[in-house]
């Protein structure tokens, strides 16, 4: 059991196919481990490998709520006493998600998020930019550059002429390795 003083926010960050979901999979696994009772949320628009479940790309996954925004979370996270609130695909819940997640923290309860930092052109994904700022811990992981092999900070779109209303408006598109790839800054074009 956790202190019921103050929340502790840990963020995991990176691009895409650095491994945050697996990450937060195994945090999960290890509270529930020592008994805690997790709340596991992902936004709703991530359905790739099912609704109401959270999956990562090497197959691990866990049952979760599937919900469309961020007043959803704290009602889940509120409702009963809880010792961990996990969520993943968190820049899926845009800015009202840092609010939310203050009230939780505020409550005594611990939060474990995961999401890109950054968007496939290079900019900051809100909200977890400002919620790395906000941070007790922050994990930022990399992929391997699909170039060169190296750290890959960065992703993004495949083909980028299939891909021209999302390059327009940068509109976030759900996706894998058929849409994105990971770049190292030296491959990277944005």
């Amino acid at each position: 059991m956790h202190d019921r003083q103050a929340g502790r926010l840990r963020v995991i960050t990176g691009p895409m196919f650095a491994g945050k979901t697996e990450d937060l999979l195994h945090r999960i696994r290890g509270a529930r481990q020592q008994g805690d009772d997790v709340v596991v949320v992902t936004h709703a628009l991530d359905d790739r490998y099912g609704r109401r479940i959270v999956a990562s790309h090497t197959g691990l996954s866990t049952p979760a709520h599937a919900v469309t925004d961020a007043e959803a979370v704290a009602g889940l996270a509120l409702a009963r006493p809880v010792d961990l609130v996990a969520v993943d695909e968190a820049q899926f819940f845009g800015i009202g998600l840092v609010p939310v997640l203050n009230r939780i923290l505020d409550a005594g309860i611990p939060v474990d998020i995961a999401g890109l930092c950054m968007t496939f052109d290079g900019g900051p994904y809100e909200p977890i930019a400002t919620l790395m700022a906000h941070a007790e811990e922050i994990t930022k992981l990399t992929a391997a550059c699909e170039i060169c092999g190296r750290d890959a900070a960065f992703h993004q779109l495949r083909h980028p002429e299939a891909h021209a209303d999302a390059r327009e408006s940068s509109v976030a598109r759900v996706g894998g390795a058929e849409m994105y790839e990971a770049r190292c800054r030296r491959h990277f074009t944005g």
